[in-house]
């Protein structure tokens, strides 16, 4: 069989030939490749600004991720882990706000911006805990475990002592004192809990944390209060009328004076007579 070697030779220059091409355009793909990452990283990024501008949280998310998960040290990196946390906050997942904002104030301590990342940590806290007071009365929070809200009071507190003159921090003192109240009036309901039961010196302690850590809250008459009782369950009548005194003095109109006794020993007609 005679064999055709010019139509050989002519397929195998054309394998050649495309081997070649294909070896250039390999190359030229991988001169590509080393350019781009930069340009990935700022359409993520303009990618990620557009969605979170047009409220679509998720995209943002998306994108925003991951300039986070594969650009930690770009040149958007810092910003994007910065506005991570708002759209966590915004998605409702305030547990991954939280750690996103201690993780950007770990990081960034010197950041400009990094009392945004306090009062967002504070207000993923605020979230957590539910707080609305249109649809709970206070004392139905206070019944709540508190650990949300001591977060949130802890974070607040923590931005106005670090950053006095922030944007944020006129609007966490006004939340500072609404936690406080209610962190307060919860440790009163653990405090008659005791009283209740009998455990007269654990009432006596609540009574008087409430006093030593939140001296500004209204509820810290009520504290005195409970003092009076547990010191009388105690036994411990001179100690008793000292601290009625010292509540008759600051809050002559507590409803604990004004046609109630202190249960369970009526102490209050007791310590006067």
């Amino acid at each position: 069989m005679r064999v055709n070697t010019t139509g050989t030779r002519l397929a195998t220059m054309l394998m050649a030939t495309t081997l070649l091409a294909g070896c250039s355009l390999l190359t030229s793909s991988d001169k590509d490749e080393e350019s781009a990452p930069d340009i990935q990283e700022q359409q993520l990024y303009e990618q990620g600004r557009t969605a979170l501008e047009d409220g679509s949280y998720i995209t943002a998310l998306n994108r925003l991720e991951a300039i986070d998960t594969r650009f930690p040290f770009g040149e958007t990196a810092q910003q994007a882990q910065l506005e991570l946390i708002y759209v966590y906050f915004k998605n409702g997942d305030w547990e991954d706000a939280r750690a996103a904002a201690s993780r950007f104030i770990r990081l960034h301590p010197d950041h400009p911006q990094v009392d945004y990342a306090y009062y967002l940590r504070g207000l993923a806290a605020w979230q957590a805990g539910r707080f609305s007071l249109e649809r709970l009365r206070v004392i139905d929070i206070a019944k709540r475990d508190p650990g949300a809200t001591r977060d949130a009071y802890g974070d607040f507190s923590e931005l106005i002592q670090r950053f006095p003159n922030s944007q944020y921090s006129p609007d966490a003192r006004q939340r500072i004192i609404y936690l406080r109240n209610l962190l307060a009036q919860h440790e009163l309901e653990v405090a008659d809990f005791y009283l209740r039961k009998g455990a007269y010196l654990a009432a006596v302690n609540r009574g008087q944390w409430v006093i030593e850590n939140y001296p500004q809250a209204d509820s810290t008459r009520d504290a005195l209060a409970v003092m009076v009782e547990g010191y009388m369950g105690l036994g411990m009548d001179e100690r008793a009328r000292e601290t009625l005194a010292v509540l008759i003095q600051n809050d002559p109109g507590n409803d604990q004076l004004k046609g109630r006794t202190f249960n369970p020993r009526h102490v209050k007609g007791k310590l006067r007579g």
